[in-house]
């Protein structure tokens, strides 16, 4: 289907009005001319701003692509995620946001060094880079290839233009601007989305016609209570593993803290955790809705040869198609949508990804820099960035079979760098030694499953993996991931395994919990053999003394030895 005069019109405003935002925010206010307000917006955002920010790069384009086709071939199972978001949330709100923001942070590695050592932050900043340099390309060039396929939308076009607005923005405006394009661009992704589920459902008659058909068909998944680890998607394995996942996301990701550390107030920024709830509920309804009326649809309007083999996103974007072709700018409503998914999640890894660098691996050993140079040289790395961006999606386009392993990669990393954190905040005799053992173990491990399990699955159905079907890897859904969460579809695991194979068809919502829970037991245990670190050692503001608040029944005594000699301060002593 070829795209209107009005389709492109619609696509082109929402590059000029996120260009503006981003030359309004480098004319106006302090022009970027400090480090503080370049990346942490002069610490002055309400929690609404920050809140849809946090949401916009949660949604990325994958996601708006990979949940409906979720819904469409396995039913509503995936709907249960929801469960998994209060815990997800109100874990970061009381836990490590009071910390992180007390400590007057601004990369979240500075933790790392504060209760550990210089080692340590760099170790847990590299790995960040690692992670994001791998998929910030992937992002860019995977949703634009999709839609190539079922369009013709130009490909390379759409990711040179992409990428190029958001690196103007995001270098001219900084976090400021990243975040009022990140509302500007929530908003149009939550109008595509109603636009598609509205139109839909008109065609096929009414919501309840809709649900009626799925049911039918047998895609309105019950609560399925089974506990096996292995198995795919159930009640617990969602709304369990789910909560390690968000806690990677939301917890302990630079470009989620960062938002929170930009917050006016500590109060600012727990409300904007708070916020962030119901509008995630929001998204994933609208999502899971668009799956079960594309579901609907295709029971009445059957599917066209081309479309029969088409992989799952594509087959989204051909419903979108279907349903949007006689009302001119909607198609290009939901483009927008889609790139406005790309957008939000690109631009907030350029920024965090300059801030790391930044205060992580040059400031600390160019202490004299002036204010000047310092803010010259982030805007430098914000722009650097963005062009390895696009280098990074030229590489995509030449990856092969190997796009899969890299959108794998991201997913791999998040659990690790969770496990990290905790270790440090609520094991206060954690050691350096113990950190970066079990963050090395933690690493080895994801990457054992992760790559184990891709292999196995390219050896099972080698030819069921095409390269424009971004959706069909379950590692990619654990972004941890994005920056982002990538809620993609994969096929059944076989049955009857053992063994390794058994091992590499762990559901992939457990990979979190699984591998932060290996860098906490090796780090404990290296750490126990090597010399536990002394409580009267630690600084206190970075440990959360999580025992003794939970056995706060329990006497004064036992608390404190619970609290392995850390004398906490008083709460309201801690905070700035």
């Amino acid at each position: 289907m070829a795209f209107t005069v009005a389709d492109y019109t619609v696509f082109v405003l929402l590059l000029v009005l996120s260009s503006a935002i981003g030359l309004f925010y480098a004319l106006s206010g302090g022009r970027q001319r400090t480090v503080q307000e370049f990346l942490l917006a002069n610490r002055s955002m309400s929690f609404l701003p920050v809140a849809l920010s946090l949401l916009a790069t949660f949604q990325s384009a994958v996601a708006i692509l990979g949940v409906p086709a979720e819904i469409y071939r396995f039913g509503t199972e995936y709907w249960f995620l929801g469960c998994c978001y209060f815990l997800g949330l109100l874990i970061p709100a009381h836990v490590f946001i009071p910390v992180f923001y007390r400590l007057h942070l601004t990369s979240t590695y500075e933790y790392l060094e504060l209760r550990f050592n210089k080692a340590v932050r760099v170790c847990g900043t590299v790995t960040f880079i690692f992670q994001m340099v791998i998929y910030m390309g992937v992002v860019l060039y995977a949703p634009a290839l999709a839609l190539n396929a079922v369009t013709q939308f130009d490909l390379w076009g759409a990711v040179l233009t992409m990428g190029l607005v958001c690196t103007l923005y995001t270098t001219l405006g900084g976090l400021k601007a990243v975040i009022w394009t990140d509302v500007f661009q929530t908003l149009v992704m939550f109008a595509g989305q109603l636009a598609v589920i509205v139109v839909g459902t008109v065609k096929v008659g009414s919501m309840g016609r809709v649900w009626q058909l799925a049911a039918d068909q047998g895609k309105i998944s019950g609560i399925d209570l089974n506990p096996d680890p292995f198995e795919r998607h159930t009640f617990w394995t969602l709304s369990v593993g789910g909560v390690f996942m968000m806690l990677s996301l939301y917890g302990v990701n630079q470009a989620q803290v960062q938002r929170y550390l930009s917050s006016r107030t500590e109060q600012e920024a727990v409300l904007s955790c708070y916020a962030v709830f119901p509008c995630q509920q929001v998204v994933l309804c609208l999502s899971c809705l668009t799956g079960l009326v594309m579901f609907a649809y295709y029971q009445e309007h059957p599917l066209t040869a081309a479309q029969s083999q088409a992989s799952s996103d594509q087959l989204v974007l051909y419903f979108v198609m279907d349903v949007l072709k006689d009302l001119p700018g909607l198609p290009g409503l939901f483009v927008a949508c889609l790139f406005s998914g790309s957008l939000s999640t690109i631009s907030s890894a350029f920024n965090s990804l300059a801030t790391v660098t930044m205060e992580d691996l040059i400031h600390p050993y160019f202490p004299g820099l002036r204010e000047s140079r310092a803010t010259l040289l982030s805007k430098l790395l914000a722009l650097s960035y963005g062009l390895l961006c696009l280098g990074m999606a030229y590489l995509s386009s030449m990856m092969g079979p190997m796009l899969q392993a890299a959108i794998s990669i991201f997913g791999m990393v998040g659990g690790p760098l969770l496990g990290l954190f905790c270790l440090g905040m609520f094991f206060p005799c954690a050691n350096p030694t113990g950190a970066i053992a079990g963050l090395a173990a933690g690493l080895a491990m994801a990457f054992w499953i992760g790559i184990g399990s891709l292999v196995s699955n390219l050896r099972a159905a080698p030819s069921a993996l095409p390269l424009s079907n971004i959706t069909d890897f379950p590692q990619a859904s654990s972004l941890s991931t994005a920056i982002a969460t990538t809620l993609l579809t994969s096929t059944p695991a076989p049955k009857r395994l053992s063994g390794l194979q058994k091992f590499y068809n762990l559901s992939y919502m457990w990979y979190s919990a699984h591998n932060s829970t290996t860098v906490i037991l090796v780090g404990l245990l290296v750490s126990l053999l090597t010399g536990p670190t002394k409580g009267a050692t630690v600084n206190p503001r970075t440990i959360y003394p999580v025992l003794p608040r939970l056995l706060c029944c329990l006497p004064q005594r036992y608390r404190e030895r619970l609290s392995c000699g850390v004398v906490c301060s008083a709460e309201g002593d801690q905070s700035r």
